[in-house]
């Protein structure tokens, strides 16, 4: 096994799917084009979700990339050697073409063969689908790993907790699924030591989904009209086991990051491992949300509630390393520096990243103040030398003050903390928040309904009559739909007034009865920029891309679906206009019949 760069590795990963007969598409959006089930792009699969249900992609049936992933939940574990909250996930797709045998030749020879990683075959270990209720035992999956020479003792049966994979909300295409993974040659922890171990030892390199289902709300599974195969190859992983490295953090990846805040601290990485790792996935993950198109900007609720988490806790840990004043912005200057050619919207939106990340540094510095404030208001009032775990908690949650500064400003008063009863709060919360995450909005456009194909059509309805009112330069924000209503953001500086409203239900109303038909063409992305379509969201469809035209109101690149003519959607009604963070406003709306 030979060691190589981050730049070869995506090359080589794609040289031999392109072989394969795969086409390569462009990574999209961090956050999900109207889906209303998960707050960011967690996988691959997240924007091909209408394909896999059985909609053609225009660029085929075999597809490669490299899509850049945010996961929530790895938060609190980022500071090991292998968490990442954001990270790269090289994939490969076959929307009903080859399937479990074929995917598993190909993992097996990309891994292994001395053409491509070499790794040797006797570190790498397998798990397969030990059956459950509603699906059976993947026999076939096992048999296959067995055809290509794989030992029983390098493979194992898991339960459906280990093995079948599932979008976060419970709902939509999942199935078995069969991982790799990589043994560090680390000790074993214990006699019952395997890969789905936590210790370390194993590192999870590759997942092969094996996409056959349909899961309702309910959890009944039906079978898909097509059998799917969704890849996905950790990218900062792969890269550290190829060139032996003991952490992700270790690969070239961090190595400016490393550099810059060594030289910001007079704290060595050795000893404070966790500080720098925490601080430099965090500040990554910031950079690439802030630099998304979208323009998502910290806040207390969704997207900005996890970014204003990261930039904090990144915030908190700088402080650890001795490091204050404006690092965020000198750090974000490394990462956009250092990903700006595979990525040029962090170049572009750079002005962005560096303010948003100025200003919350500012407002976290307040936010500090201010909960000493409020400690030393509370102690006053103590009944014993014990600050609860729900007081501490409180100030964590309400406030934004971390528990170490409760920590330590109880130890200055000679006063302790009820840590246990803290971490109890905070399961409790973080519970919630994992729903928050997966599943708020049931339904969404992953379930191709009827109801959320009509408020697609009026997205874009909505969009060009905004635009109409205040100009080109009104773009889509995010959207949410259900079955039920949309909740649509875009940039505005100011509130709208209640004639403006009137004014925009009446526009829209006014396309809605003119009975338009939506006209669909499939065309080179070229061409549709040629014909003046708005593209807010043209890196996600390829080079091939879905134009949808309603008459002289809107040309938009879109995944679709929508209605056939603009009669269906009923009569528009304005709900609530409100803000959605610094410079977005958000309007929900319903259709009525």
């Amino acid at each position: 096994m030979k060691g190589i760069s981050y730049q070869e590795l995506k090359t080589k990963y794609f040289n031999f799917f392109i072989n394969k007969g795969h086409v390569l598409i462009p990574n999209s959006s961090l956050i999900p084009e109207n889906d209303p089930t998960i707050l960011f792009t967690t996988a691959g699969m997240h924007p091909l979700v209408p394909f896999l249900l059985g909609e053609q992609h225009p660029s085929g049936k075999r597809l490669v990339n490299v899509q850049k992933c945010i996961r929530t939940g790895d938060i609190e574990e980022v500071g090991d050697n292998r968490h990442l909250t954001f990270f790269e996930m090289l994939g490969n797709w076959s929307l009903g073409d080859y399937f479990k045998e074929e995917a598993i030749a190909y993992s097996y020879e990309f891994l292994t063969s001395p053409d491509y990683l070499g790794i040797d075959p006797q570190r790498l270990f397998f798990t397969c689908f030990a059956g459950s209720e509603q699906a059976p035992k993947d026999e076939t999956t096992y048999q296959a790993w067995q055809k290509l020479g794989v030992a029983p003792d390098h493979l194992f049966y898991c339960p459906q907790k280990d093995n079948f994979w599932i979008l976060g909300s419970g709902i939509g295409p999942c199935g078995p699924d069969t991982e790799i993974y990589y043994d560090t040659l680390k000790p074993a922890c214990g006699v019952n030591c395997g890969p789905t171990c936590d210790c370390g030892k194993y590192l999870e390199i590759w997942n092969n989904v094996f996409l056959e289902y349909n899961a309702d709300e309910a959890g009944n599974l039906t079978l898909l009209k097509q059998q799917n195969v969704d890849t996905g190859m950790g990218l900062e992983r792969t890269l550290a086991v190829i060139n032996g490295l003991a952490s992700v953090y270790d690969t070239e990846l961090f190595v400016n990051l490393k550099n810059k805040l060594t030289t910001l601290s007079n704290l060595p990485y050795l000893g404070n491992e966790n500080s720098y790792q925490i601080v430099m996935d965090h500040l990554r993950a910031a950079t690439f949300i802030l630099g998304d198109n979208q323009g998502v900007t910290p806040a207390n609720v969704g997207q900005g509630y996890v970014l204003r988490r990261l930039i904090r806790r990144a915030i908190r840990h700088l402080r650890k390393l001795n490091i204050a004043g404006n690092a965020l912005v000198t750090l974000a200057e490394v990462v956009i520096t250092d990903y700006q050619n595979d990525y040029p919207e962090l170049s572009k939106n750079k002005a962005f990243i560096i303010n948003e990340l100025a200003k919350e540094e500012l407002k976290f510095s307040k936010t500090i103040a201010e909960g000493e404030r409020l400690f030393y208001k509370t102690i006053r009032h103590l009944d014993n030398q014990i600050i609860s775990g729900e007081v501490a908690f409180k100030l964590f949650d309400t406030f934004g003050f971390p528990l170490e500064y409760t920590i330590e400003l109880a130890g200055e008063n000679r006063l302790t903390v009820d840590t246990e009863g803290f971490n109890n709060k905070f399961k409790e919360h973080q519970a919630k928040s994992r729903t928050i995450d997966a599943g708020t909005f049931k339904g969404g456009l992953a379930d191709n309904s009827y109801e959320t194909t009509k408020y697609h059509t009026l997205a874009h309805i909505m969009l060009a009559c905004l635009q109409e009112m205040f100009g080109a330069d009104v773009m889509q924000k995010g959207c949410n739909i259900t079955s039920e209503r949309i909740r649509f953001d875009f940039n505005l500086e100011r509130k709208l007034t209640p004639e403006e409203i009137i004014i925009l239900t009446a526009k829209v109303n006014a396309v809605i009865a003119q009975k338009i038909p939506v006209r669909m063409e499939q065309m080179s992305y070229e061409n549709a920029k040629a014909a003046k379509a708005h593209g807010t969201f043209a890196d996600k469809y390829g080079t091939v891309v879905k134009v949808y035209t309603i008459g002289n109101i809107s040309k938009e690149i879109c995944g679709g679906p929508h209605v056939e003519n603009t009669g269906e959607l009923g009569t528009f009604k304005i709900i609530k206009e409100e803000s959605s963070s610094a410079g977005v406003r958000r309007i929900k709306a319903i259709l009525e019949a």
